[in-house]
């Protein structure tokens, strides 16, 4: 006589096996934050130190505001990286705080990276501004006459840029492993 038991469906087996955990990337996740206060450490120095004279005329990066803001957003961000590394390194001696920890990561990462781009655009504006003036507002361009004072300017603003993409994918890699950390 044959049997009227249907054979088990694997797509609706139980499991007694636990949802996977993810996979850690936070090793991944030091270095990309090591990057960041590289190219935030980068950024400060090479602007601080674009000095300038011409005539009786210096060129510093603390007579405008938009390269104040610079300095002092990279080095906020520059602090956070080493707080976030030193994160970190204690998410991988305890696993059981990495989700948390995850997810602080990626809200932080977010607001510095809306002050980092900001203060990068910033700078950028004003140096383009330097570059090839605005005739229309008879702002002369001054890069002809401080090309090293722009050179640096000029170097600051592309390793900020650097650091603004490391930030998209320190947030990138956050998020992606908080979604792989959710059961399906």
């Amino acid at each position: 006589m044959a049997s009227t038991d249907k054979p088990a469906d694997p797509e609706y087996k139980s499991s007694s096996t636990p949802a996977p955990a993810g996979v850690d990337y936070f090793h991944f996740d030091v270095i990309l934050r090591f990057l960041l206060f590289a190219a935030s450490l980068v950024a400060v120095v090479v602007m601080v130190t674009g000095n300038q004279t011409e005539g009786f005329r210096p060129a510093k990066f603390r007579y405008s505001p938009a390269f104040v803001y610079f300095v002092a957003a990279f080095s906020v961000s520059g602090l956070y990286s080493i707080i976030t590394i030193l994160a970190s390194l204690f998410v991988i001696k305890n696993p059981g705080l990495k989700t948390k920890y995850l997810l602080h990561f990626v809200l932080l990462d977010a607001l510095i990276l809306g002050i980092i781009a900001s203060a990068t655009g910033t700078a950028g504006g004003v140096a383009y501004v330097g570059l090839k003036g605005n005739n229309h507002v008879a702002w002369h361009k001054i890069c002809n006459v401080y090309d090293k004072f722009c050179r640096h300017i000029g170097g600051s603003v592309a390793v900020a840029l650097f650091g603004s993409i490391v930030t998209v994918l320190l947030i990138w890699l956050s998020a992606y492993s908080i979604h792989s950390r959710v059961p399906k």
